[in-house]
């Protein structure tokens, strides 16, 4: 009885390090088909794989949160004026104009006029 080869043919899992997947060497049946690579398979076993992507997952969801909140609630991280403050704040700049006055001077805004209506053209027969 002719006797069967055996050997498993091992491969590099490439892991990653963002999500704490260490490299690794695994059996090649362990590799998820992946077409667009030379050899026809993924770059990660299966398991690692999984842990991957769900990781991706849960690191964009949590962004997506993140960023969510901030969007939502700008104004409660900007300090409060304190009552009866200026609206402006004391700067150099403005220290320098004047004491306590605020840099830009409060010209008078231009106020546009009506159009003329067009009178009706008298007819002249």
């Amino acid at each position: 009885m002719p006797i069967q080869d055996t050997t498993i043919v091992m491969r590099r899992c490439i892991g990653s390090t963002r999500f704490g997947v260490e490299a690794h060497e695994a059996p090649e049946n362990e590799f998820p088909a992946q077409p667009s690579q030379k050899d026809g398979l993924g770059r990660m076993c299966h398991t690692h794989w999984r842990h991957y992507t769900n990781a991706l997952r849960r690191a964009s969801v949590a962004r997506k949160a993140a960023e969510a909140l901030a969007r939502k609630a700008p104004e409660a991280s900007e300090p409060d004026a304190a009552p009866g403050a200026p609206a402006h704040e004391h700067t150099l700049g403005a220290s320098l104009v004047g004491e306590g006055e605020p840099i830009e001077s409060g010209a008078p805004r231009r106020v546009r006029r009506p159009k003329a209506q067009a009178e009706p053209e008298a007819d002249a027969a």
